[in-house]
């Protein structure tokens, strides 16, 4: 329970509706978007202002009370998790877009305002936001920074670090900071990129300038079937060591397929045994000559369906199979648990074969979606939370799959970053003083580990308790994972 001064300091800064204490009432800030991990806050705030959220601060810091931001609560790592002993400071109430300028092609927006309502707003201009995770109907600004989100079209457009600006962010002690600039580029060390995939442990976001692409003025997409996933893997080799490189590439497997199709009925082939989506845009030229170079590789590498989208409306029905891939694995199983890893390209084939060995062994279901051209590899691990036993068995399974990618000489996480998730896997993924530095870099901003503390990166001595040893890439934590 909160400290009764505290609590009645934190109730002169918000209105009563804004300071959340009952159990009832923190009950649905306990998880994000992964729901394996939960916690109650002693205190949920939600903030009208900026000047809220750097008084809300202070007086934490001050009390040394822990303090976990908050978006829209759709990420995927248990990033934002409450701490037992804190409170979580949610920034739904920051949901206005300030400022559209079309000339410099930038949007000023709070933190709250969702992914897909930038490009809504900036469309009058023919203009739009170009990162989009699948959750951008939902998901937020500010959360896709703390992240460093990406999404089906990452591949040409980049991540959210290569479209924003500028952050305006304040820090635990109550000053308020900025990162970037309205310029091209600004003076000094790079910490506009440092705060993106900060994952909330070096300030709390109360605005972000994003960087507003024009809407090409064509967009085709190819649904290409196959028989074998090692085609479908070679295939994505093909089109970007032909130099191409698409608006989108994506890649799903059979029991995706299977559990996608009867949800948007997107045309999909029930019988292939992966299937890959490839975007060109631009200029209705380079369009078409594009999709033509596209299908030759596609039909060289053994595609056995290929299909070009003749309208609109038909490539985004191609693409919605893909966005609705998460929701489509909660239509056929109670639970899932999905995982975010990347790889070099070349070892997408032996990695899925391997992934398809350990759901055996493990005795769990996993549909494959992933960024092919980018090799950031999503598995879903089909598992029920009521199954006595399931929920270890998924984590171990997720581990081993995060373990995987280290051993291609990949990374452990993509877009979803590590929160509490990935943590024990950063023992290996890390040597000793690369943590070590990490660790400054949080003092440096928040000396007293009060923001999101226990995220991200782990002690040295979680390492040693947890057993997780360091390895570098290319090396094998474990006797039986393949190298590449």
């Amino acid at each position: 329970m909160l400290d009764a001064t505290l609590l009645a300091a934190l109730g002169e800064i918000v209105l009563p509706s804004a300071l959340l204490t009952a159990p009832e009432d923190t009950r649905p800030y306990e998880c994000d978007g992964l729901t394996i991990f939960r916690e109650q806050a002693l205190a949920v705030l939600l903030p009208d202002n900026e000047a809220q959220v750097v008084a809300i601060l202070k007086l934490c810091n001050t009390a040394r009370v822990p303090v976990v931001a908050r978006g829209a609560g759709t990420g995927l790592s248990g990033g934002a998790t409450p701490h037992k002993a804190g409170v979580v400071l949610s920034l739904a109430k920051f949901s206005r877009i300030l400022k559209i300028d079309p000339l410099s092609r930038t949007a000023v927006v709070q933190p709250g305002v969702r992914n897909l309502a930038v490009s809504e707003a900036a469309a009058l201009h023919g203009l739009y936001y170009a990162p989009d995770p699948s959750s951008q109907i939902a998901c937020t600004i500010g959360g896709n920074v703390a992240e460093n989100s990406g999404g089906v079209h990452c591949l040409k457009y980049g991540l959210t670090v290569h479209n924003v600006r500028r952050v305006r962010a304040v820090l635990i002690s109550g000053d308020i900071v900025e990162f970037g600039s309205e310029a091209l580029d600004s003076p000094g060390y790079d910490l506009l990129a440092l705060i993106h995939g900060s994952e909330g442990l070096l300030a709390v976001i109360t605005e972000v300038t994003v960087r507003l692409t024009p809407k090409p003025q064509a967009a085709r997409c190819i649904l290409a079937a196959f028989d074998d996933l090692e085609k479908a893997a070679a295939a994505v080799a093909a089109i970007i060591g032909a130099g191409i490189i698409p608006a989108g590439l994506e890649m799903m497997d059979k029991l995706t397929i299977g559990a996608v199709e009867p949800f948007v009925k997107a045309g999909y082939p029930l019988d292939a045994e992966a299937i890959l989506l490839c975007e060109s845009d631009g200029a209705p030229e380079e369009v078409a000559e594009e999709i033509d170079a596209v299908s030759g590789l596609l039909e060289r590498c053994g595609a056995t369906l290929i299909e070009v989208s003749q309208s609109e409306t038909q490539r985004l029905k191609f693409w919605s199979g893909r966005k609705a891939a998460f929701p489509a694995a909660g239509r056929i199983s109670p639970d899932y648990y999905c995982i975010d890893g990347t790889i070099p390209r070349r070892s997408l084939a032996p990695t899925l074969k391997r992934i398809g060995e350990l759901s055996k062994e493990f005795g769990l279901p996993c549909m494959n979606v992933f960024h092919a051209g980018d090799g950031n590899l999503h598995p879903l691990i089909l598992y029920d939370a009521n199954r006595p036993g399931d929920r270890d068995k998924t984590t171990a399974f997720g581990a081993r799959i995060l373990e995987l990618c280290i051993a291609a000489g990949g990374t452990i996480t993509g877009e979803h970053g590590v929160g509490v998730e990935k943590i024990d896997e950063m023992c290996v993924q890390f040597a000793p003083l690369e943590l070590e530095r990490f660790h400054a870099v949080k003092h440096a901003f928040d000396p007293d580990a009060l923001l999101n503390p226990g995220k991200a990166v782990p002690t040295l001595h979680r390492c040693a308790e947890m057993g997780r040893m360091h390895v570098h890439r290319g090396q094998l934590p474990h006797p039986e994972l393949p190298r590449f």
